[in-house]
């Protein structure tokens, strides 16, 4: 039998090869674009570059209007993301409440929306906004946060809400507590870890999306950044670092978001021992 003190040994080395792994690519976002546009990639690993410089940055947002769209996708974040937070936990504390079989059906017919695959959703998705007029506008992008933003976050609080000891919800209730109340006051305070994580998760989703602006968007005012970067990415490989530039600026709010959340992470839920006392 492998001892524990080696078994921890092997875990540490696993740990630190996939920590190198993916910060890599992430090294290279930091010090490509301080290589000098016009130059085409290296050849090889470049842990330096030959006389850095911060003019990619500048051309990144001199040659697009990298900082509107950025506002533009802020914008569509800052109000799809509330929007799910509100929708995925009402229906997962709705999930939480009910009993019977058709909490069950539910449940089934949502892990069965999970699976399905977005492409298969486009061209419906689009005739139907195209018929409500909304093509062009921001509403295409924020719809799917008044669904809980995706099957699996109503999942996500369904099961932590169900951790919750259930005299608390019934103690609740007895001492007045309407259906809002209930939520508001009693089960979303419980559960802020799962509200953090999926804050993030629906924040990078909604930052990061790139086919619904290239299928709703029309002018290039309303583009939002990975559009924007999109358009960097055609001006050639001699501009490969401005085109990274663009990506890095994009990419830091997104990282800053993620070490900022990281106090509410460490919080624990209550789980099913737990009785309020």
């Amino acid at each position: 039998m492998i001892s524990r003190s080696k078994y921890n040994n092997w875990a540490v080395f696993t740990l630190v090869v996939v920590t190198l792994i993916f910060i890599f690519p992430i090294i290279s976002l930091v010090i490509a674009p301080l290589r000098q546009p016009g130059l085409p990639p290296p050849r090889g690993v470049e842990f330096i570059p030959q006389n850095p410089s911060l003019q990619s940055f500048k051309d990144a947002f001199s040659l697009v209007p990298l900082a509107r769209s950025i506002l533009n996708s802020l914008l569509v974040t800052g109000i799809a993301v509330p929007i799910t937070i509100i929708t995925a936990s009402w229906a997962g504390l709705a999930l939480t409440l009910m009993r019977g079989r058709l909490r069950m059906l539910i449940i089934g017919a949502l892990i069965l929306l999970a699976t399905v695959p977005v492409t298969a959703v486009w061209i419906p998705r689009f005739v139907l906004f195209d018929k409500l007029g909304l093509i062009g506008t921001y509403a295409p992008l924020i719809a799917p946060a008044l669904m809980g933003g995706s099957p699996l976050f109503v999942l996500f609080y369904a099961v932590a809400f169900h951790r919750i000891p259930h005299e608390i919800f019934e103690a609740a209730i007895l001492e007045g507590c309407g259906v809002l109340r209930l939520w508001w006051r009693v089960a979303l305070p419980l559960v802020k870890p799962t509200t953090t994580a999926i804050v993030l998760l629906s924040a990078v989703a909604f930052w990061s999306n790139f086919i619904d602006p290239l299928l709703y968007l029309k002018s290039e005012k309303d583009l939002t950044a990975p559009l924007m970067i999109h358009s960097l990415e055609l001006l050639g490989p001699t501009n490969w670092s401005v085109f990274l530039a663009a990506s890095l600026v994009v990419t830091i709010p997104v990282i800053v978001a993620f070490f900022a959340a990281q106090r509410l992470f460490q919080g624990r839920e209550r789980g099913g021992s737990w009785l309020g006392r």
